[in-house]
């Protein structure tokens, strides 16, 4: 077997190809934009390289076949804020073969090493976490947006090679056409009339505005969670220009408290629906199919990507008011072909995300599970995401 780092423009195109070939008899699979994929190796379009560096290769049998891929990065924003220096390695796929799938991970584990890292985390992505991020082990039904799939053996040969489980990620659906328990709809009605708050969806006319507003509300939501980063503003920016021909506006909310921003909600159309017969390719033609499916063919599933809240309102019940909006929303003419949304993924180092996922009356769709590799076999620390404790 020969390992080759990605350089060339065939060998870019090889590292996108193994996944049509892979999952070419796979009903299920969705393929990832191939122009999404590469902006995540362009340092022209991926912030992440400005702290941090990454790598890939193909890896081809002794008879020249193309038989997998792996990529490996370093975000050294968060890289020093564990026990170990923690890299990472995403983007995995390989034919059933140990032998082919340890040749990657060994590939993986040698650039980290040389680089300083004890220890990798994968599959994950150089980026934000709420794509490609984690393996998935239960649930091999259609894939959103953004959430990765990948054949069912792919777990083996993680445990084989000695990963551990670091924390697990699960998926939860929502049947919008049940309506939501009435002690649920109790409390949006009481936060709703509470005064000094109002509720705005995102526009595009103001987006620096609620793009700020995210970062603001995000950075103090999320900074007890383990190895905490605040978000940057030009990420956010390039997520939500990349979903831009998608986007719904009154999919994203805010929450204000006499004009502080104090909680948002993030959810995209599953675009996947639409994307499923385009194979990964968007030339043009398939953006002139992709126009014509987009009139012709209802998406009617959605997927929160995330949302958060500040501490300090924490207790105002404001995620029940939030969705009361969405409903709202859902029930006007335009999104009454909406018949399910997918909230992924809750980790199950958040019970308070997992209590609000109960509340609304969600079910269990997938699990994907996030592992970690310490280099040192002689290391016994505990490796597990630590629950996050909530403050007010």
């Amino acid at each position: 077997m020969k390992l080759s780092e990605v350089k060339t423009k065939a060998q870019r195109r090889a590292f996108l190809d193994i996944a049509r070939e892979l999952y070419k008899d796979d009903p299920v699979w969705v393929c990832p934009l191939d122009n999404v994929i590469e902006g995540v190796f362009d340092p022209k379009k991926n912030v992440f390289f400005e702290h941090g560096e990454a790598i890939r290769w193909i890896l081809h049998d002794d008879n020249g076949k193309l038989i997998g891929r792996v990529a490996a990065f370093i975000n050294r924003k968060k890289a020093f804020g564990y026990e170990q220096p923690t890299g990472g390695m995403g983007f995995f796929e390989c034919i059933d073969d140990q032998n082919a799938a340890f040749m990657l991970f060994d590939q993986c584990k040698n650039w980290l090493t040389e680089r300083g890292m004890e220890a990798m985390d994968g599959p994950i992505n150089f980026g934000e976490n709420d794509n490609f991020w984690g393996l998935l082990v239960e649930g091999y039904t259609h894939p959103s947006f953004g959430m990765p799939y990948n054949h069912a053996y792919y777990e083996k040969f993680f445990v084989a090679y000695g990963f551990k489980e670091y924390f697990e990620q699960v998926t939860n659906h929502l049947d919008i056409t049940i309506p939501f328990p009435e002690r649920f709809w109790k409390i949006a009605e009481w936060v709703r009339k509470k005064p000094g708050f109002d509720w705005r969806h995102f526009e595009w006319k103001q987006s620096d505005k609620f793009i700020a507003d995210l970062k603001e509300i995000y950075d103090e939501a999320w900074q007890h969670h383990q190895n905490f980063t605040p978000l940057a503003l030009d990420t956010i920016k390039a997520e939500m220009a990349q979903t831009k021909a998608f986007l719904e506006e009154k999919f994203i909310w805010f929450v204000y408290h006499n004009e502080e921003p104090a909680a948002f909600l993030v959810m995209f159309p599953d675009v996947n629906q639409l994307l499923k017969p385009l194979k990964g390719k968007m030339n043009f033609w398939n953006k002139l199919r992709f126009f014509w499916l987009s009139k012709t063919q209802k998406i009617d599933r959605a997927r929160i990507t995330i949302m958060g809240v500040k501490p300090k309102f924490q207790r105002f019940g404001l995620e029940s008011g939030i969705f009361w909006q969405m409903q709202q929303v859902m029930d006007q003419a335009d999104f009454k072909h909406y018949r399910e949304v997918e909230l992924s993924w809750v980790g199950d180092f958040n019970p308070k995300m997992q209590a609000i996922h109960g509340a609304v009356g969600a079910k269990f769709g997938k699990r994907h599970r996030t592992f970690r590799l310490v280099f040192d076999p002689s290391d016994n620390t505990a490796q597990r995401h630590k629950r996050i404790l909530y403050r007010n």
